[in-house]
């Protein structure tokens, strides 16, 4: 068994157009079709609200390296 995420189209008269890669042999196949009601052109225009925050620039000397964050303990 495997399992194939890949887009495929709904056309007017209710036929699904799906192109599979080369690896599946032709032949008739088993499948199992879970359609997100959500067309690809709907989820596309929805944007993340995310607050964003501009603290200016990195300090010039900031260094992030372990040794410099920690003290001996590594606490």
């Amino acid at each position: 068994m495997k399992t194939i995420e890949t887009t495929a189209t709904v056309a007017d008269d209710g036929s699904l157009i799906l192109k599979m890669p080369p690896e599946i042999a032709p032949g008739e196949h088993k499948v199992v079709v879970v359609i997100d009601e959500a067309t690809l052109g709907t989820k596309q225009q929805q944007s993340l609200d995310i607050p964003v925050m501009h603290l200016g620039k990195w300090p010039e000397h900031l260094s992030l390296r372990r040794e410099d964050m920690y003290d001996d303990d590594g606490r």
